[in-house]
């Protein structure tokens, strides 16, 4: 996988698109100022998540004893679950009701911005090939900042585009989502299938 593949890949788990409405009805209460401080604040706690995840997955499926296939398998198996999600959202939106106030890490950061998925995909390119922890570490940055660009433009996006294009976008990254988890999971399957041999 490529620098630019892995930041391609990254870029539909964060799903910026998707996040709009979200984002835009969670910021509305607040000042225009305090709307770009607190998103700016979710973006970095959100990215430091990331980091962790890609840095010390490794680490963290040693101290659980668990393989890397299972990880991809299961990578897959939230992926898919959440790119269904995209097709066929559901009338509370993606990750279920949106609590009341200024947010704070949740629902933001975690987990509209680095979910399970994101977890999963930055834990497995890190532990697949812990030699490339610096090219999976510039994907991450090009995927994020591609994020962040989008939803700090949020307001400007939904105007220009409206409520019907954001859909079939998020719709269309839905589709491309499950087609990706597909394919970890059958090359999950296929390593272990491969190992018990």
């Amino acid at each position: 996988m490529t620098i630019l593949s892995a930041a391609l890949l990254l870029f539909l788990i964060l799903d910026p698109l998707g996040n709009i409405p979200v984002f835009l009805s969670l910021l509305k209460p607040l000042t225009p100022r305090r709307q770009r401080v607190v998103l700016v604040r979710e973006l970095l706690i959100a990215l430091a998540v990331l980091m962790a995840f890609l840095w010390g997955g490794k680490y963290a499926l040693e101290l659980m004893h668990l393989r890397q296939e299972s990880v991809a398998i299961a990578g897959g198996i939230v992926l898919f679950l959440i790119g269904i999600r995209m097709i066929f959202p559901r009338p509370e939106g993606l990750m279920g009701a949106v609590p009341d106030g200024e947010p704070f890490i949740v629902p933001m950061a975690i987990p509209l911005v680095a979910g399970p998925s994101g977890m999963a995909a930055v834990m497995l390119m890190g532990s697949n090939e812990p030699s490339r922890l610096g090219d999976w570490s510039l994907a991450l940055l090009l995927a994020w900042g591609g994020t962040a660009a989008i939803l700090m433009s949020a307001t400007l996006l939904y105007k220009l585009l409206g409520a019907r294009a954001l859909t079939a976008l998020e719709r269309l990254m839905g589709m491309l989502l499950v087609a990706i988890s597909v394919q970890m999971l059958l090359d999950g399957l296929g390593t272990y299938l491969a190992s018990i041999r």
